[in-house]
């Protein structure tokens, strides 16, 4: 959600955190020692994560000025941030220092063995997966595969979102959706897989909604899944290369009905990008499939910077920290970890989240299963095939 950056919220203070995931000097004796000047930390973003966790890496900054002198913000496409970070690995001459991410580059990462393998080199000085994070992030910690950590949590999608002017009876089924696109060719929309989380979702669902015989395996588990997409894409027009294009033109009535997910449901309806009104939709035997923003340390890394970023990822995993993640319900509802209601929210955030939430979303939670996301190597297998079979014979 890159062209859709909001106002950062008022900082909160960061020493309660700190003190709730443990002390720096008891990390001092495992990690790499503190560096003797403060540091310039360069961050970027391939998820759009800036929106949910922004304020807390400012707060840790300013609350930490001998460890941390400045922090710099880049964003780039998730499938271009793994060849960027090969080619620099290579080099010996490694320029970034974290990178904010979802499945997508975390899954490419982990298949090129890119990150710091942080759960495994310094679970002596991170909390405990298990102990903090709520259920549903902790399965998708579990897809890290102990090479990043996850900061928010979402129950995902997919679902569809609609304009009811234009539609007047969303599909219920599978079939329907597919003869609504044969009804209105063009009208419906959903963007690549591999730098889209609705995108990704709705990849990932459709195996469970259409009873396919194995909804882990995209190679040899999704017969009907394949055979969906290539019909459904007969009637696309094209593939947006991110979400942000697919909620501009549902907004500007270019588009119907668009694949999407509770964050992407919630968010642009208070940012004002997709009207208030738009409603949403899911077809029978769907199941959320998990969405979850990562933090992951490239390898080659300083010391002096590793030593700080894991600092501030355990006050990024503080409750402080973890209630900025309501943010304005982009990754709705954010926490990944226990026992952050949204009453410890900034007033804004309270404010929003609870007039643009849908009255059936904590139902619609509870009463769904929950599935995570496919694991890195199959998760990549999948996108490379969607790339080929599906992206490149859009209209076809």
């Amino acid at each position: 959600m890159h062209s859709m950056t909001t106002t950062r919220r008022a900082l909160i203070g960061g020493a309660a955190g700190l003190a709730a995931l443990g002390t720096r000097g008891a990390m001092a004796a495992t990690a790499p020692a503190m560096p003797s000047a403060p540091v310039t930390l360069n961050v970027i973003d391939v998820a759009g994560q800036l929106q949910l966790t922004q304020g807390a890496m400012e707060t840790y900054a300013k609350n930490n000025p001998k460890l941390v002198s400045k922090i710099t913000f880049s964003q780039a496409p998730a499938p271009e941030l793994p060849g960027k970070l090969k080619a620099q690995q290579d080099a010996g001459r490694v320029d970034i220092d974290l990178v904010l991410t979802g499945n997508d580059a975390l899954s490419a990462g982990v298949d090129q063995k890119l990150w710091v393998p942080i759960l495994d080199d310094y679970a002596a000085i991170l909390p405990k997966p298990a102990d903090i994070y709520l259920p549903g992030a902790l399965k998708m910690q579990a897809l890290a595969e102990n090479q990043g950590l996850c900061v928010s949590f979402c129950p995902g999608g997919p679902i569809l979102e609609y304009m009811p002017d234009a539609v007047k009876q969303p599909p219920k089924t599978a079939q329907d959706l597919l003869d609504f696109t044969r009804s209105r060719p063009k009208r419906f929309l959903y963007a690549r897989p591999a730098n889209s989380g609705p995108g990704r979702t709705f990849l990932q669902g459709l195996p469970y909604i259409l009873g396919d015989s194995n909804p882990k395996d995209p190679e040899k588990g999704w017969d009907k899944t394949w055979a969906y997409l290539a019909e459904l894409g007969k009637n696309i027009e094209y593939y947006p290369t991110g979400t942000a294009a697919t909620m501009k033109e549902l907004a500007e009535g270019s588009r119907d009905m668009i694949a999407s997910h509770l964050g992407w449901d919630l968010n642009p309806r208070i940012l004002g990008v997709v009207p208030k009104e738009a409603e949403m939709a899911t077809l029978a035997g769907f199941h959320w499939v998990t969405d979850a923003q990562f933090w992951a340390i490239p390898k080659g890394v300083s010391n002096d910077h590793l030593a700080v970023l894991l600092d501030m990822t355990r006050y990024m995993l503080s409750p402080p920290a973890q209630a900025m993640t309501y943010d304005k319900g982009y990754f709705y509802p954010g926490p990944a970890v226990k026992d952050v209601p949204l009453t410890m929210a900034p007033a804004e955030s309270q404010r929003l989240v609870k007039e643009f939430e849908r009255p059936y979303y904590a139902k619609l939670i509870a009463e769904t299963p929950s599935e995570a996301q496919l694991p890195a190597d199959k998760l990549v297998y999948a996108f490379s095939r969607w790339d080929q079979q599906v992206g490149a014979r859009v209209g076809k």
